[in-house]
């Protein structure tokens, strides 16, 4: 039996399960400059964080390779929502493959705007990046706290008739109370889990290497804390069938399996692509050949099947 890879996640079908997760790809019109780059391997690309007005980001350096991973600082650098809409969406739009915008603001009222703005265009869903301080709220992060995280949600839930994905945070003392909130709120999925929080340090100038100071810690070093809070989420999720993108050091087909085994209907590859950039299509691949293994005609068939 031929497995089928499609899957439907909210009334949303992508051609398979695999997305390219936000910042790891850009706008999307840079992998047409990687040679033998194959668009057909993703099910989706999530967009650069984008924001209301341009940003520059925060000060360099900005990464730093980690053992098993990397942090990052980038400061969410985008030219701003209407130029992304106007000038960045008509020329990628056509590639064959499904684009998701990844909104993020200091205000609530600025999710809401670029929403509405994201709204009207070819994008087939938004991802909402919580974990952006609230200027209001002495900068706490939406994300860490269930009233504020599902004030987001039901902002732009009001803005726009798209598709929403929720992106959590692991910074928080218990991801499944957030998950509830904005479940509550009207998001249709989510995705688990954002970057933890790190540092490093140069043991020569005693200067930390981030101009930020801190930054977000990705790539095969969360994966285990990654899979945990995917299976708590599920926990909650299952329930109100919302469904989970999983992701968080995912390297390979095993990883992406292993991800579903624990709640994810669908996976995210982020910092492997710095290494690997045709890696997609590997990870399909071996996905596939896994399914076929098991006689199993869907990657749906995997989604919360861990035996505990």
């Amino acid at each position: 039996m031929e497995p089928t890879l499609q899957v439907t996640l909210a009334g949303m079908t992508l051609a398979n399960p695999l997305l390219l997760l936000s910042g790891c790809a850009g706008f999307g019109e840079e992998l047409t400059r990687i040679d033998g780059f194959d668009f057909t391997s993703v099910g989706a690309i999530c967009l650069k964080g984008t924001t209301l007005n341009p940003k520059e980001g925060n000060p360099p350096p900005r990464v730093a390779e980690t053992p098993a991973g990397m942090l990052n600082a980038i400061g969410l650098q985008n030219p701003g929502a209407r130029h992304v809409v106007d000038a960045i969406l008509p020329r990628i739009h056509n590639l064959p493959t499904r684009f998701i915008a990844n909104i993020a603001g200091s205000t609530v009222e600025e999710y809401a705007e670029v929403a509405r703005i994201f709204d009207n265009s070819p994008v087939a869903a938004i991802e909402i990046n919580i974990s952006c301080p609230n200027v209001k709220e002495g900068g706490v992060a939406f994300g860490s706290d269930a009233i504020m995280a599902a004030r987001v949600v039901q902002a732009v839930r009001q803005a726009t008739s798209k598709p929403l994905i929720t992106k959590l945070s692991p910074n928080v003392t218990d991801i499944r109370i957030i998950a509830r909130a904005v479940i509550d709120s009207g998001t249709n999925m989510l995705s688990a889990v954002n970057t933890y929080m790190g540092m490093a340090v140069d043991w020569h100038s005693g200067e930390p290497i981030l101009g930020n100071v801190q930054g977000g810690l990705s790539g095969p070093a969360i994966k285990p804390a990654a899979l945990l809070q995917v299976w708590r989420v599920h926990e909650v999720a299952a329930p109100h069938a919302i469904p989970i993108i999983g992701q968080g050091g995912i390297a390979s087909a095993r990883d992406a399996v292993e991800f579903m085994l624990v709640g994810a209907s669908a996976v995210g590859v982020g910092t492997a692509l710095f290494h690997k950039p045709l890696i997609a299509g590997e990870i399909i691949a071996g996905l596939k050949d896994y399914l076929v293994t098991r006689g199993l005609d869907n990657p749906s068939r995997l989604t919360g099947r861990l035996k505990t």
